[in-house]
Order: C-alpha cells, then sequence, then structure tokens
C-alpha cells in the first residue's frame, strides 16, 4: 500500500495554478446565474450565489479572508439586482456566524452543516421577502416557500460540486 502510494509520483506537485482564486471565482461564476434569460413570474431559482458562499465556508475556512464577503456581495447585489448593500451586509453576517459557529462546535457532520445551511438560506429567503416589501413589491409570503424549498434542497448539489471543485483545486 505504502509503495503503490510512494510510486504514484504525485509529490512535489502543490495546489493547481490560481488556485487561491477558486472560492471566489466559483462564487461571481454562481451569482452571474442570475443573468441567464429566464422568465417568471415569482423568483423560483436560489441565490447560486448565496449557495456557494455557504457551501465554500462550510467546506474550508481556510481560503477565505473575512473581507471577501464584502466584494463578493457586491457582485451578487450587481448581477441579481438586489439592493447595493443587501448582499454585502446578508454575507458579511453570514461570514461572522459561521467564524463563531466554528468556534463554538467541537464537530460537524452533514446533517449538521445541512441543517445550518437551510436556517441561513431561511434567513436570506426572509430578509428577501422583507426588502420586497420595503420597496413595495410586497409578494404573499406563500410564494417565498418555493425558492426556499428549492434552495434547502438543492444545497447538497452544490456542497457536492463545490466539494468537487476543492479536490480539483488541491490537486487530489
Amino acid at each position: 500500500m505504502a509503495r503503490a502510494a510512494l510510486s504514484s509520483g504525485r509529490f512535489n506537485q502543490g495546489p493547481a495554478r490560481f488556485a487561491m482564486l477558486l472560492p471566489a471565482a466559483s462564487v461571481a461564476a454562481a451569482s452571474l446565474l442570475a443573468a441567464l434569460p429566464i422568465v417568471s413570474t415569482s423568483g423560483w431559482y436560489p441565490d447560486f450565489g448565496y449557495l456557494v458562499l455557504i457551501a465554500w465556508r462550510l467546506l474550508r475556512a481556510d481560503p477565505w479572508p473575512a473581507w471577501w464577503a464584502a466584494p463578493l456581495g457586491l457582485v451578487n447585489d450587481l448581477f441579481t439586482g438586489y439592493p447595493i448593500g443587501f448582499s454585502i451586509a446578508l454575507w458579511s453576517a453570514t461570514m461572522l456566524a459561521l467564524d463563531l459557529i466554528d468556534r463554538r462546535t467541537m464537530w460537524r457532520d452533514y446533517w449538521i452543516e445541512w441543517v445550518l445551511a437551510a436556517v441561513l438560506i431561511t434567513i436570506d429567503e426572509g430578509l428577501q421577502w422583507r426588502v420586497a416589501g420595503a420597496v413595495g413589491a410586497a409578494p404573499p409570503f406563500a410564494a417565498m416557500v418555493p425558492p426556499l424549498a428549492i434552495s434547502i434542497c438543492v444545497f447538497p448539489l452544490v456542497a457536492w460540486i463545490v466539494s468537487r471543485l476543492d479536490a480539483w483545486r488541491l490537486g487530489r
């Protein structure tokens, strides 16, 4: 077993080129999905940028300086049409909350991370509903349930895709 590992030739190969930029680039690319020409009377699609941010942050905390939340949130605000500052504030608060949770918990497993993501996604959808009401586009709360359910159900797939990107990023 050890000889097979030693003969694989994977020594001195470091991470892929520009590997440290992949988390931020994937979050920005996921935010760009809002620019797809999808016409809908109600926003049924999730905020993919936020889902990818949560997935990366739950997977690995080390490539994420705390200040990245602000510029990535600005990119999300610009492409999704949210009021400028909404994603900046929400994503900064999310990063701070996840840092606090990392310090307080001894261990996490898949189910705890999914529940944690579900709580954060619920807060995001609730704040979107409140902001929509504040600007005069008050949708009924029942209209927020399908995007919330879709976001929570899609999160494990997004987390799996992010874990594959991380494996590629680190050259595993």
